[in-house]
């Protein structure tokens, strides 16, 4: 099977739409299109710029005084999000509208880091021209995620767009649509929704997406049912991760003044279905052992490649330059914690895949971004670089295709089950 082979769930056909994301040019003349053909139900304005001045545009479906709103594209190398924005106006404007009710989709929250993506939208969606256009912004650079209040920083203009929409719409649930590379589907969610966790998981396996019942992005979260996780609240101590993405610290929480629950709801593009066992793993230790070395040899191997990234190359692609050099410092920090938390520990089937995911992708995506930035690189230590880094590549796109078996969802089931998670969490809190 190649990387975009269709796999078919037997339970019902595929819909007739194109199997494509849409780039941010398309998503935006979509939605001009809806809001001019919908003119008593649909309307388009702009909330705000990116640092760079791109326009970050919501679509609103319905003038009720109940608010729903939908976060596209918060991270840009997701592009299911922007298309789950605008699948859901559609859903919306083939429906009659319901009383009391309005919805507020933002086609993207980082379009700049979505012009830094596009590449891949426009061939086929294969996972090596998917990390031939890779990037994803460094920690500090994600706008759903605001500083601490003493790091001296200011939020981004992206942020604080979307804290000011909230102020506004004061929504009773904010979805943020996210996607994973590879793994399964899953649901963060700030508060509790009675009914939501039976029916995603059905609707998950409507769609032929394994469940990831032992997430790497919740662990020490409380888990009511399969996939589903409940973020700790403001300055408790769930979770051990390295990664510094705590919760109290995003517009996920921010929302929470409202009384709004806010559902981070993540699709996989390739499936690893392994993600959803159960299972004790028969030798964790050995695994996580493994994975744990993998990771830091191949960050210690990539971390020297970035001395032959040419000067005009740092200037020109910082964005690029601060993710791999971000993702390089974390690596052997993720290593590290699960040397000294998990090694002890019985595992599941899910939780060291997950891992031996999270030891697969970071190198790769830091080795893609590499490849960029020695593009144009001169002498034999810049294309030595390149073939290490091109070796890198190839090693863990066949790792991820034949050890994980990692198999394509088909664009429109992504959009399928995200849009349904969306409409069913909304359903459940009225």
């Amino acid at each position: 099977m190649t990387d975009t082979g269709r796999r078919v769930h037997p339970s019902r056909p595929l819909d007739s739409r194109p199997a494509r994301y849409p780039t941010l040019a398309q998503a935006e003349a979509t939605a001009r299109r809806l809001a001019l053909r919908h003119p008593d139900r649909c309307r388009l304005r702009e909330v705000g710029r990116s640092r760079a001045g791109r326009p970050l545009l919501l679509l609103s479906v319905d003038r009720g005084p109940r608010a729903v709103l939908a976060v596209g594209g918060p991270h840009p190398n997701e592009p299911v999000g922007t298309a789950g924005a605008l699948r859901l106006a559609e859903l919306l404007l083939e429906r009659p509208a319901r009383p009391g009710l309005s919805w507020h989709l933002l086609l993207c929250l980082d379009p700049d880091g979505a012009a830094l993506n596009a590449g891949w939208l426009d061939g086929p969606l294969t996972m090596r021209r998917h990390y031939e256009h890779f990037f994803r912004p460094a920690f500090e650079e994600q706008p759903e995620l605001l500083p601490a209040a003493d790091s001296g920083r200011r939020p981004m203009p992206e942020s604080l767009a979307l804290t000011g929409l909230i102020d506004e719409l004061r929504p009773f649930l904010q979805c943020s649509l996210h996607g994973v590379d590879f793994g399964g589907a899953f649901v963060q969610l700030t508060g509790p929704v009675d009914g939501l966790s039976e029916r995603f998981a059905r609707s998950a396996e409507r769609a032929g997406i394994p469940l990831d019942i032992d997430s790497y992005d919740a662990i020490g979260w409380a888990s009511p049912a399969p996939g589903t996780y409940l973020m700790p609240t403001p300055g408790s101590t769930g979770g051990s991760r390295a990664l510094p993405d705590e919760p109290e610290l995003s517009t996920w929480s921010y929302a929470a003044r409202y009384g709004a629950v806010t559902a981070v709801l993540e699709v996989p593009m390739w499936a690893v279905d392994a993600v959803g066992d159960a299972r004790p793993h028969p030798d964790a230790r050995q695994a996580i052992d493994a994975a744990a070395g993998a990771l830091k040899d191949r960050a210690e191997e990539l971390t020297a490649l970035l001395a032959h990234v040419p000067a005009h190359a740092r200037e020109a692609s910082g964005a690029l330059v601060r993710t791999a050099e971000f993702n390089l410092a974390v690596g052997p920090q993720v290593a590290d914690e699960w040397l000294r938390d998990w090694r002890a520990q019985p595992l599941t089937v899910s939780r060291v895949t997950t891992a031996a995911l999270v030891a697969a992708r970071l190198p790769l995506r830091v080795a893609s971004i590499l490849l960029r930035l020695l593009a144009d690189g001169r002498g034999p230590g810049a294309e030595a670089a390149r073939e290490r880094a091109r070796g890198v590549v190839t090693g863990s796109l066949d790792q991820l295709r034949h050890r994980f078996g990692a198999r394509w969802v088909p664009v429109q089931e992504q959009l399928a089950h995200q849009t349904r998670a969306v409409l069913t969490a909304a359903d459940c809190l009225l």
